[in-house]
């Protein structure tokens, strides 16, 4: 079994997700750079990346897979073919996990050699700094060591959640896109206390840590988003007033139908 503390782990590709997760592994403590190895077209910017986190920058793909243990092909989809097809040899006796959104364990199958142990994933940009989610396809070719080694790998991003096929893109829409809305959300909340004067650094602050202190709340006890939203508001209150305001111009309904575009366009 692949030990978590000297695996040596690259990856094919280095941008912003592989560079979000590095930059998770490292915060964890328990990877350390000399363990991390990279490749990509842009040898000038791989090397800025690489020495700023003290990793290892590789001239081509095919050194830093024969060097490593564990691959993580980190490329744009519609590379992943010409990139990995003529490391099939030696991708064969490594680990491979792919980022790649889009291609599930079917599509490997066809590009990597018989037998290859492979698993397919979809990380969203929170795991840089150890809060975010790994969403794993259930149908991987991994051995029963690989799947402890992978969820120990990935719990030090996060949470680790195995998906089947089925749900894989809604899944990963969810964790991969949210963050974007909850920015947007975020940015809304300060906007309207802007406008009321409160001053702008200010006003981020505070929402931020809001939405934090919700989230810690909600994880840690396991209430109903409902519930947490009917403990606010108080009858005649204030904050149900809000919550009319944002019933009346559809809030939820926008939140459901951006998951539904986006899940429409594949």
């Amino acid at each position: 079994m692949l030990d978590i503390s000297t695996s040596k782990i690259a990856f094919l590709g280095f941008g912003n997700m592989a560079a979000a997760m590095a930059d998770g592994f490292l915060r964890s403590g328990v990877i350390k750079p000399q363990q991390l190895g990279a490749a990509s077209r842009r040898q000038d910017i791989l090397k800025a990346k690489t020495d700023a986190r003290g990793m290892l920058a590789f001239a081509t793909c095919e050194e830093v897979a024969r060097w490593a243990d564990v691959v993580i092909v980190a490329v744009k989809p519609h590379l992943v073919k010409p990139v990995v097809t003529p490391l099939a040899d030696i991708l064969k006796d490594k680990l491979v996990l792919s980022v790649a959104v889009g291609l599930l364990s079917s599509a490997y199958e066809e590009i990597l050699a018989p037998g290859t142990r492979h698993l397919s994933t979809l990380p969203n940009t929170p795991v840089s700094i150890n809060e975010g989610i790994v969403i794993c396809e259930a149908c991987h070719t991994l051995t029963v060591d690989d799947q402890t080694y992978v969820q120990q790998l990935f719990g030090l991003l996060g949470l680790c959640e195995f998906v089947d096929e089925r749900t894989m893109s809604a899944a990963g829409t969810l964790a991969g896109c949210g963050p974007a809305f909850a920015a947007m959300f975020i940015e809304a909340l300060a906007d309207g206390a802007v406008k009321h004067g409160v001053p702008r650094a200010m006003a981020l602050s505070l929402a931020s840590q809001m939405i934090a202190g919700t989230v810690k709340l909600q994880l840690s006890t396991g209430l109903h988003p409902g519930a947490m939203k009917d403990a606010v508001c108080s009858p005649g209150g204030t904050t149900i007033i809000g919550v009319a305001a944002l019933e009346r111009k559809g809030f939820r309904s926008a939140v459901i139908d951006a998951i539904d575009a986006i899940e429409t366009s594949h």
